[in-house]
């Protein structure tokens, strides 16, 4: 597609498609970690209650996320709202090491009171700082965007 005929993604869907992708991980999480530790585990305030706990609740979702980047370019969230994770220099696929390291970065974002993903509504080509680390964009096909995507090379 071309660079013209896609705008970037706003805060406000991003969060929208944030609400569909973590409502699909709870879907999927809550019913493992019930069955492996029974009724008891909902009355704990531990953060991680052992191994199954860890890798349900903080491995699971961090490779079904990059999955789905490396294979949709987009989670289930973003596919909703047509969105897409592109390099940011290119417009092109970004590398298997750019997404681990965009996943990464969202603990970047988040540690100082979620002020790295609230960059996106500020930001010009609506980038948050996981985005800028990584050195992607999130877009999708134009519908009332003012501004059209720019890229440094390609379309």
């Amino acid at each position: 597609m071309n660079s013209a005929e896609l705008e970037y993604v706003g805060f406000w869907p991003r969060v929208g498609a944030s609400i569909i992708d973590t409502l699909l991980l709870l879907v999927v999480c809550m019913p493992l970690v019930g069955w492996v530790y029974g009724a008891d585990y909902w009355l704990t305030t531990a953060l991680i209650r052992g191994p199954a706990d860890f890798i349900i609740n903080w491995i699971l979702p961090a490779v079904a996320i990059v999955l789905f980047w490396i294979y949709r370019q987009a989670t289930p969230g973003k596919m909703v709202i047509s969105a897409r994770i592109v390099d940011a220099r290119t417009g092109g696929k970004p590398g298997t090491g750019q997404l681990i390291g965009r996943y990464l970065g969202y603990y970047v974002s988040i540690i100082p009171l979620f002020l790295g993903l609230i960059w996106v509504a500020f930001d010009p080509r609506k980038q948050g700082w996981h985005d800028k680390l990584a050195g992607t964009v999130v877009v999708r096909p134009r519908l009332h965007g003012p501004q059209a995507v720019k890229f440094e090379q390609g379309s």
